[in-house]
């Protein structure tokens, strides 16, 4: 602020407060653009497959293979953020899966779409990653969970938001405008961010002393992963069992959940504005989840904090679940697997949490590890899930394997210590 005038510049914690709120705004936008554009392909799914020709089994790759991209890219660009700052990452993030949200308007036959898909993964792969390394450097210890809850939050208002945006679209312009639109905001956003946002609260004040003490500085340089000391730790191999187990479900949300209300229950292309309701449920469940894991640890300590609320979830997720395959009508089905969606997105801060507490200052890389394994259950539940039904002739039938899945996720929370770095596992 001006001197002279009588104005008192505003103190350090304040301009600290004033950045953290930036910050959080612009990752709140990001992840709302992210489920934008990651669940626009879903609710246009069924005319994207009568316009192509697409078969279950071909929907199940197309689909599937933005997973496998995603997978392939999250320990690079995690590590990358580390050592660039999620400054110039995110922002090639964001440019780059905007470009191709675009390009799948554009596609005109299946093996395009599944190269266009595939480039659009990559692009999108890190962006979870580098987020937690904002939240890392920005954000106190105390607030992990809770913070990774905004985020993903954010990620299921998008996701909520795009039935209600495609539909409309769609029905008027048709299902190629949706993803001009998205590709549009997205550019948006990667200017925002690049203009404003600085990889550290010091060197967005200029200020050395401008983060509290709590927050998690940049690895030095030369400071690598330490992979042997992850991958003896029993915490590390718990938790990317349970993120394995997780989206593997969790991934039909984003991909076969549609599908599957227009071709295994007889939903309308009008009647897909329910298909928000998972979504919507899950914008709570994944703030109150953050919460509530934050809270369990401070009232029981980090490993039965952490492990209670994940294993919990996990149960009541496959029993909502299970319970789907025993109805027919459109409204409940749509209930409940929206509980369902809720429970696993209810332990979802959690995972992010305990990647946070275990990772220390390689909080980009150790996400990274964890939604890679995690998005190959993503990819396996996808193309999977198209193979089960081109077998089976039901669109019931896939909901076996996560029912098993959700618990073999619940088993695994149950050997997770959060009160070990993996540094100090070896």
């Amino acid at each position: 602020m001006a001197h002279g005038t009588g104005t008192v510049s505003a103190s350090p914690d304040a301009r600290l407060a004033r950045d953290r709120r930036g910050v959080t705004g612009l990752l709140v936008l990001l992840f709302a653009i992210t489920y934008l554009d990651r669940v626009c392909i879903s609710v246009a799914g069924p005319r994207i497959q009568e316009d192509l020709g697409i078969d279950p089994v071909g929907w199940g790759w197309v689909t599937g293979v933005f997973t496998l991209a995603y997978c392939l890219f999250e320990i690079p660009t995690g590590t990358m953020g580390d050592r660039l700052g999620p400054r110039r990452v995110l922002t090639r993030i964001v440019t780059w899966w905007s470009g191709f949200t675009a390009l799948t308007g554009a596609m005109t036959s299946f093996y395009p779409l599944l190269v266009v898909r595939f480039l659009f993964g990559a692009g999108e792969a890190g962006a979870f990653p580098n987020a937690s390394i904002v939240v890392a450097r920005w954000f106190p210890a105390s607030r992990r969970a809770t913070m990774s809850g905004v985020n993903l939050m954010a990620s299921q208002v998008g996701g909520a938001i795009a039935p209600l945006l495609v539909l409309p679209i769609q029905m008027r312009y048709g299902w190629r405008m949706s993803f001009f639109v998205f590709g549009a905001l997205g550019l948006v956003w990667a200017a925002a961010w690049y203009a404003w946002f600085r990889d550290s609260p010091a060197e967005k004040s200029g200020e050395p002393a401008a983060a509290d003490a709590t927050t998690t500085a940049a690895p030095s340089h030369g400071a690598h992963f330490p992979w042997r000391a992850a991958f003896a730790s029993g915490t590390v191999w718990a938790i990317l069992g349970a993120a394995f187990c997780y989206i593997y479900v969790y991934n039909f949300f984003q991909t076969w959940f549609h599908t599957f209300l227009v071709k295994g229950r007889g939903v309308t292309e009008g009647g897909l504005l329910l298909s928000a309701l998972p979504f919507v449920v899950a914008v709570a469940a994944n703030f109150a989840g953050g919460a509530a894991s934050d809270a369990c640890v401070r009232r029981f300590g980090p490993t039965a904090g952490r492990r209670a609320v994940g294993a919990v979830s996990l149960i009541t997720a496959a029993a909502l679940v299970a319970a789907t395959m025993f109805t027919t009508q459109p409204m409940l089905t749509v209930v409940l697997l929206a509980l369902a969606y809720g429970a696993i997105t209810f332990q979802q801060s959690g995972v992010f949490g305990v990647c946070l507490d275990v990772g220390g200052v390689h909080a980009g890389a150790m996400v990274g590890l964890m939604n890679t394994v995690a998005q190959a259950g993503g990819f396996i539940g996808s193309v999977a899930y198209g193979y089960i039904v081109e077998r089976t002739g039901s669109y019931d039938a896939p909901f076996v394997p996560m029912v098993v899945l959700l618990l073999a996720g619940a088993a695994c929370w149950l050997r997770v210590d959060a009160g070990r770095p993996v540094t100090a596992s070896a």
